[in-house]
Formats: C-alpha cells, structure tokens, sequence
C-alpha cells in the first residue's frame, strides 16, 4: 500500500512539474511573440545595403550603399553627416514607454496620415520595416509603429522610442528631399586633375581676370585676361591651387524658387570660373549678386546693396543653382595681383 501510495506521488510530481515547465516555455514564448513589436534597432548596420523612405505626400528616396558612398536615388553622392545621422538611430533606438490605452487611438490616427515608412534592406532581404511619427508632447521622443516582417502586417501597439543619450526626436534625421540627401560637395580638385583654371571677373578690367595653365604639378603659366605672361610667386600658386578641394555650397536652390531662378537667369554673373579637367571635361561656375535682405542704417553707414556674406552660384552645366558663401568661395575669386611675388627685403 505504501509503495502504491509513493508511486502515485511520484507520478503526481513528475506532473505538476512537467506542467509547470509547460507554463514556464508558453509564458516565455508568449513573453518572446510579444516583445517582437518593440524590436525597432538593427545593429548590424554594416550589412544594411538600402534603406527607402516614403511620407503621405508623395515624396520618397532611396539610398543604396556604394562602393565608396551612399547613392540617393541612383543619382547623387549622399551627405556624410546625414547618412551617420540616420545610422545612428537605426542603430540605437529603443523603446522609451508604451503609448497609453487612452491616446493610442488618437496616435494611430494621427500616424495613418503623418509619419514616414522606413524600409531597411540587406541585399533583397527586407530586414526591418517601421514607420516613424510625430514628436512627443515634451518633443523628447517619437511614436513610432513596427511592422511583422513575417506576416506583413503592422503591429498593434505603437511606442514612443528615443535614442539614449540624445535630447529630441527623430523625424529630422529621416529626410524625404533627394535635394537634402545630396552631397554639398561641389569643387574637388587637386593639381594633378586640372589643366587649367580661368577667372573672369566681369564688370572689372581685363587686368583682374586670369588664366593658370598647369603643365605638369610643378610648372605653371599665368596670364591676366589680355593674355600676357605674368611673374608669381611659386608658394602662392600652390597655396591658391589647394583651395580647390573640399568645396560646397550652403543650400541647393534648384526647383525651390522658380521665381528666383528665373530672375537670377536675366542677370549677368559678376564672375565666372572655368576649369579643365586632364580628362579635358570643362566644369563652369557662374556667380551672381544677391540682394541684400538685412536691415540698413545708413545713419551709421550700414547702407548695403548686397549681401556681404553669401551670393549664389549656377554651376553644372548651367542645370543646377545654390546660394554659397563667401568665407567659402571668396579665396578662388581672387585678381592677378594674389600672385605677386614679395619684394626682397635688404638687409
């Protein structure tokens, strides 16, 4: 009796704990299935190869990691600073809370026709998709709703979600303006990749304009605009050759003020560069005047006609327009006399 009344002990136990373990792993999976619609960040961002961005307005671009850059749209090198701005949060947002039962609502609906859909690829494999809403009441954080890349479907629950560490919210960093991706970059040259520079100063003499002929990285010819050889001094010459890397442009205007471009097209440029390549490819930026906007006090000689720190420039084969400044560009739009050699000083 007592050995039957053990056996059945055991068995009683052997099943309260198979049962106990059964309750353990549902409520881990449950735990498991329920916490995949907060799963927003992917680590691995090296691996990430294309990443499409789209708002309810129409607008959308699509970046594809390069050989060397990130290419929006198939046609532009994309902006440095902006591409590790949007790695940055796919890489580290998290959840920061759950959107409450009673806003949920209200959010969802505001995000039906005011966030943006993010799609993250690695090679043809869709690895994450989400879509990105407004900012938080204390614009701290942003709502943001994931998608079940098995099913397809959205996910209930949307979130605020944030990046440690960083105060704001996020919709700035995913920018839908193939415009805005594009890299600033508008002038990279070094010596060996010109053949020749020319600088037309328009309303100026023939004396202010110049031509630099480089025959190789150590010889160089300079002519003023009548064509006669002038001396230089050889530190100076190089010294000016190096200011044409790394130049950009402020803003890119094209497409945004028809009126403007259209107005600035009537106009003749104050200045023009002309640049041969040693691929004998001709690049031609033309710079115009702009209007100054500021507040002028001619009482106390602020009485200005222009602005005193930034035109425009058309460059591209005449297809593109950007406002620049002269901090950046005013060193290339120099005269012959930049050149002169020092005299000697007697001792």
């Amino acid at each position: 009796m007592k050995k039957n009344s053990s056996l059945i002990l055991i068995v009683i136990l052997l099943a309260l704990i198979g049962f106990s373990l059964y309750i353990y792993k549902s409520k881990s999976k449950l735990s498991t299935i329920d916490g995949a619609d907060r799963n927003f960040n992917y680590k691995d961002t090296a691996s990430i190869t294309k990443i499409f961005i789209a708002d309810h307005d129409g607008h959308k671009v699509t970046l594809t990691r390069g050989k060397t850059n990130w290419i929006v749209n198939n046609k532009y090198n994309c902006r440095r600073d902006a591409i590790l701005n949007l790695m940055e949060v796919i890489k580290n947002v998290e959840v920061k809370m759950p959107v409450g039962k009673a806003e949920r609502e209200a959010v969802i609906k505001f995000m039906a026709t005011n966030s943006f859909k993010v799609e993250i690829y690695s090679g043809d494999e869709l690895i994450k998709q989400f879509y990105l809403g407004h900012e938080t009441p204390d614009s701290q954080g942003s709502y943001m709703l994931l998608t079940d890349n098995e099913s397809g479907e959205n996910y209930k629950n949307p979130y605020v979600c944030f990046i440690p560490g960083f105060k704001g919210y996020l919709m700035p960093r995913f920018i839908v303006s193939e415009n805005e991706w594009r890299d600033r970059l508008v002038i990279n040259f070094t010596p060996p990749q010109i053949r020749e520079i020319s600088v037309f100063h328009l309303n100026s003499s023939l004396d202010s304009s110049f031509t630099i002929q480089l025959e190789n990285t150590a010889n160089f010819k300079l002519k003023n605009g009548r064509n006669q050889e002038l001396p230089f001094d050889a530190l100076k010459m190089k010294q000016y050759l190096a200011y044409f890397q790394n130049i950009s442009y402020e803003v890119l205007i094209t497409g945004k003020t028809k009126r403007l471009q259209d107005s600035l097209s009537l106009q003749q440029p104050f200045s023009t560069i002309k640049l041969v390549t040693d691929k004998a490819e001709v690049k031609t930026y033309n710079f115009y005047r702009k209007y100054y906007d500021g507040v002028n006090d001619p009482e106390h000689g602020v009485n200005l006609k222009f602005d005193p720190d930034h035109f425009y420039m058309r460059f591209d084969a005449d297809k593109e327009w950007a406002l620049v400044q002269y901090y950046v560009f005013g060193k290339l739009l120099i005269t012959p006399t930049y050149f002169l050699q020092k005299p000697s000083v007697k001792k």
